[in-house]
């Protein structure tokens, strides 16, 4: 692009001028500073996932302890404090739907896309910063919906984070609420999508070309068009399926449906495999956007710490970029039991297989960066290098789940909860702690402790897979997930001591949290101050600015000279705004 030197004039000279004289509600509230916008999409996040996780915790103790009452707060959810078989489907299904919509996806693209995207590309703000103010109060709104579906006459959603017809458009109210919920976080994504790759591409400074791009900005980019061309289909669905709900049509139900032994007066006509496919054209791109913003922080954050450029830039680049094309064409491996035939499902076997090739080439950039050099385990490295075996694990055991052959045993099973979990628990979750504990210097000025986030991570790293591991075998044993109760079945109680020890697990993980919780908290006032504002030796253009940056992000116009990760002989960093090598 030709135009990438225009940015500092870009319409916030007003933004600029006004910056002293905002009253509160603008500046913190209903602002259209990216940096603030990006906190109001972390702190939200952060919000949504403990309350997702929550939800989890009080499943767990049911699958641990069949209809036993839930000590302390079980009085809260029914009389005898023993969580019915209703609420255990409406928890688990706005489990899945709060982690993915409400927890992971805001904070790995509204929270670091937003707050980095424009430091590193050396813009002044966000291309459209009232687009991006309102991109936060849509998501917002649509998680306020999605948390009232719980004070519904009948509870929250109960049809699985997949809502599946015809049992979502017969359910009770929590599904509209859903619906209507999921259409307003769709339409955030999609106005944060536009601003992202306007901004990235639009808003370049001097020098910075295409493959002189820190691979952030590459993964946030990728996952910002996968978001503009995968979620339209899923919005379109969901008005459908709130019509079948709603106005009567049919577009998901097909003729002769009998509900509760009576035969439901609808048109018919309808195909609920349509759902599906709309659905997981969404879901699997979905997957991406949930695991690409990780693999560019980790990225970032190995060559820091390595003092080395990315082994093969380009290369990872290409893969990142084709993981994004490839996405698109792999939904289907996700509906092998619905009776398609043999050539379609070869088709979708075969690109599940292609797919795993640019995952694996990502892997091996990073594990060759790490080959040889001097590395320096701070805490965020700590996060990010555990990072790659555990997404390896969720990749490698994707595998048997895209052949059709074994998918026809393991399909529906634990094994496929531990799978997606490897990918984005320990994958995605992991390289967002690294996230944080690795800027938090740059967002605020301040250290967070040392210590407390070693403990944080050495009991994580332990009770994360103490939860995720047993389910690979428990799914091959052949226990089906959403079941309320496994021990009625002879196979399901032979693995019962494997809930016991996840449940236990899925507590001490949620331990392992407070130490973080509280030095997010107060290293925000009395963590120890940066000395300089590159305290890591950073080579991007975030490290150009102050510590915390101004709002206007940088006050002299940076230039860019070098690509993003270069190093003298003596390991000393060359960063892109400096231009004596």
């Amino acid at each position: 692009m030709s135009q990438d030197t225009h940015n500092h004039s870009h319409g916030h000279d007003h933004s600029h001028s006004m910056s002293h004289e905002l009253p509160f509600w603008r500046k913190y509230i209903f602002s259209t500073d990216h940096k603030v916008i990006g906190l109001q999409y972390g702190i939200t996040a952060v919000f949504f996932l403990l309350f997702g996780f929550g939800l989890m915790l009080l499943m767990r103790w049911q699958l641990a302890f069949p209809k036993q009452a839930i000590p302390l707060i079980g009085k809260l959810f029914t009389e005898d404090g023993v969580l019915s078989p209703e609420l255990y489907n409406q928890f688990g299904a706005m489990h899945g739907t709060i982690m993915v919509f409400l927890g992971v996806v805001p904070l790995g693209v509204g929270a670091f896309g937003n707050y980095l995207v424009p430091l590193q590309v050396g813009a002044q703000d966000m291309a459209f910063p009232k687009l991006n103010m309102m991109s936060y109060w849509v998501y917002f709104i649509g998680g306020v919906i999605m948390l009232a579906s719980f004070f519904s006459p009948n509870g929250a959603a109960a049809s699985g984070w997949t809502s599946y017809p015809p049992l979502s458009v017969v359910a009770d109210n929590g599904q509209s609420f859903w619906l209507i919920g999921m259409v307003f976080l769709i339409t955030s994504s999609l106005l944060g999508s536009v601003n992202t790759i306007v901004t990235a591409i639009q808003l370049r400074v001097k020098g910075l070309s295409f493959m002189r791009w820190p691979v952030l900005v590459w993964a946030q980019v990728v996952t910002a068009f996968l978001l503009l061309l995968a979620f339209p289909p899923l919005e379109a669905a969901g008005v459908l399926q709130l019509m079948d709900r709603l106005a009567g049509t049919s577009f998901f139900l097909p003729s002769g449906l009998v509900v509760s032994g009576e035969a439901l007066k609808v048109s018919g006509g309808g195909n609920p495999i349509l759902w599906q496919h709309l659905f997981w054209f969404l879901a699997h791109p979905e997957v991406y956007v949930l695991i690409l913003p990780a693999v560019g922080i980790v990225g970032e954050i190995i060559a820091v710490n390595t003092k080395k450029p990315l082994y093969g830039y380009k290369t990872l680049i290409y893969s990142i970029i084709f993981l994004g094309f490839m996405s698109f064409i792999v939904w289907a491996h996700h509906m092998f039991m619905t009776g398609m035939g043999v050539t379609m499902s070869t088709f979708f076997q075969a690109t599940t297989m292609i797919i795993s090739v640019p995952s694996i080439i990502i892997l091996t950039t990073y594990l060759l960066t790490l080959w040889g050099a001097s590395i320096r385990y701070t805490v965020p490295m700590l996060f990010a290098v555990a990072f790659l075996p555990m997404f390896a694990i969720g990749g490698l055991t994707g595998l048997p789940l895209g052949l059709t052959a074994s998918d026809i045993h393991l399909h529906d099973t634990y094994y496929v909860i531990g799978h997606f979990h490897y990918v984005v628990a320990p994958g995605s979750l992991f390289a967002l702690m690294a996230g944080v504990y690795h800027w938090y210097p740059k967002i605020t000025g301040r250290f967070m402790s040392d210590t407390l986030g070693k403990i944080h991570f050495w009991l994580s790293v332990v009770a994360i897979n103490g939860v995720f591991m047993p389910m690979f075998f428990m799914g091959m044993a052949g226990v089906s997930r959403r079941l309320y109760d496994q021990t009625i079945y002879a196979h399901g109680a032979a693995a019962q001591p494997l809930n016991v020890i996840m449940s236990c697990c899925a507590w001490a993980l949620a331990v392992a949290q407070l130490p973080f919780l509280y030095n997010m908290a107060t290293s925000w006032k009395w963590g120890k101050k940066v000395e300089s504002n590159n305290p890591w030796g950073g080579t991007t253009l975030e490290w150009a600015t102050a510590s915390p940056p101004p709002h206007e992000n940088f006050t002299t116009p940076v230039e860019v000279f070098r690509g993003p990760y270069e190093y003298s002989s003596n390991k000393k960093p060359l960063p892109q705004f400096v231009q004596e090598a």
